[in-house]
């Protein structure tokens, strides 16, 4: 892969916000779903793929990790998440942090088989969207079928720890938007850019 920072456009004392607006305005320019039923369609999908890869290659940098190309990170305990293995998970997770749900949702919805990497996504788009019921449900299913793997595990720790009976949406203790992008920040510096 050339270097990350070019293929972003930006220069390697960027700031991590002007890193991630550069990186959201490519991700709306080339996205796949601006090029259905177009000749350039291919072409879209690999420069989408070099940005997603330059992203993840520079946030993994800055959190004091090193970067292996599209087969995963390095470093860390515990198994790595299937994104490495499965691209549409990859480009979920990107959409993911990018704050598009709809379309992280739709690109999962499209994966024939449900493994503990789609339940592990799956719940961390409703733990954005503030569904906590339906995130711990999705969490625990992803630890049920690969209980090995540490962001699983972490992610429904945290979920169990901030359980503690009925709270209506919008109570003073339930998690505002704040707490979730926090909480996945953490999560993310913790394992290593998502991978455990």
């Amino acid at each position: 892969m050339r270097d990350p920072y070019s293929v972003l456009g930006v220069s390697q004392n960027a700031s991590d916000e002007e890193i991630k607006k550069a990186y959201r305005e490519l991700a709306r320019k080339y996205h796949p779903d601006n090029y259905q039923n177009n000749p350039l369609a291919d072409l879209a999908e690999e420069k989408m793929k070099e940005i997603n890869e330059a992203y993840e290659a520079i946030t993994k940098q800055r959190s004091g990790g090193s970067y292996q190309s599209s087969t995963g990170y390095s470093g860390g305990q515990g198994s790595y998440s299937s994104a490495s293995r499965n691209p549409t998970y990859a480009r979920v997770r990107s959409m993911i942090n990018a704050g598009d749900l709809g379309t992280a949702e739709r690109l999962l919805n499209e994966v024939p088989q449900r493994d503990g990497e789609w339940y592990f996504l799956s719940g961390s788009i409703a733990y954005s969207r503030g569904w906590l019921d339906e995130a711990t449900q999705n969490y625990a299913r992803a630890v049920q079928m690969d209980p090995g793997n540490m962001e699983y595990r972490q992610a429904y720790a945290m979920m169990q720890q901030r359980a503690g009976g009925y709270r209506p949406y919008g109570y003073t203790n339930t998690m505002d938007s704040m707490d979730c992008c926090t909480t996945l920040l953490c999560l993310n510096c913790l394992c290593g850019g998502g991978r455990c």
